[in-house]
Formats: C-alpha cells, sequence, structure tokens
C-alpha cells in the first residue's frame, strides 16, 4: 500500500512560482515511478512530469522548461518546482506511484495510487 499526500498549492500571478510536494509512504517498489498530473474542469487529465527511479525525467511539452520534477533521496518525497507560471497552468494538480514507468508517456490509467490533489490558480 502507497500513500501520497500534496502540499504547496495556492493562489499566484501569471509569471510567479510554486513548490509543490507529495509526501510518500508504503512499499517503496510500488513507487519506484512517480509523476505529478493535472486536471481542470471539462478537460481530461493531463501528465506534467514523471521521474523514474530518481533518476529518468519527463515533461508535458506545456511545461518543458518552466517545471522541474525532482524527489529527496529518501524518495519519501516528490516536488514540482513551477516556475513562470501561466493562467492556463490553473488546475488540480496530482501526484501518482506506481511499480514502473512505461516508455516515454505517461500512461494515467496506469498509475496505481493517487494523492487527494492541491489546487493551483494562476492570475492574469
Amino acid at each position: 500500500q502507497v500513500r501520497l499526500a500534496e502540499s504547496g498549492g495556492g493562489s499566484v500571478q501569471a509569471g510567479g512560482s510554486l513548490i509543490l510536494s507529495c509526501a510518500a509512504s508504503g512499499d517503496i517498489y510500488n513507487r519506484r515511478c512517480m509523476a505529478w498530473f493535472r486536471k481542470t474542469r471539462g478537460k481530461e487529465r493531463e501528465g506534467v512530469a514523471r521521474i523514474f527511479d530518481n533518476d529518468g525525467v519527463i515533461y508535458a511539452d506545456a511545461v518543458k522548461g518552466r517545471f522541474i520534477i525532482s524527489q529527496d533521496n529518501t524518495r519519501n518525497t516528490l516536488y514540482l518546482q513551477m516556475n513562470s507560471l501561466k493562467p492556463e497552468d490553473t488546475a488540480v494538480y496530482y501526484c501518482a506511484a506506481r511499480d514502473s514507468c512505461v516508455g516515454g508517456e505517461f500512461a494515467p490509467h496506469a498509475f496505481i495510487y493517487w494523492g487527494q490533489g492541491t489546487q493551483v490558480n494562476v492570475s492574469s
């Protein structure tokens, strides 16, 4: 069993920065692959950034060069550093975990464990 809990969301003006955290606990094998997703009303859930074994990372094109995903050395905390925020980044952000990352895709349907989400609002 894996438990995930996001924090760090809030409201910021366009161009600002936020750092999201995801506290992870439980079976470390089932959280070798961790990712951030986001969801806005009326849109499909989309992958934002993914990290595998605290090493390999991928980013969605929409956030490349602005967001950074990382983990602490214990892999108990996942971070998402969000810079140069835009109004279109407004969403509920979720962290997710599974045992292994699959290729270069986010594949949200394959993630087993999810946090409750944290709201990010970016105003223009």
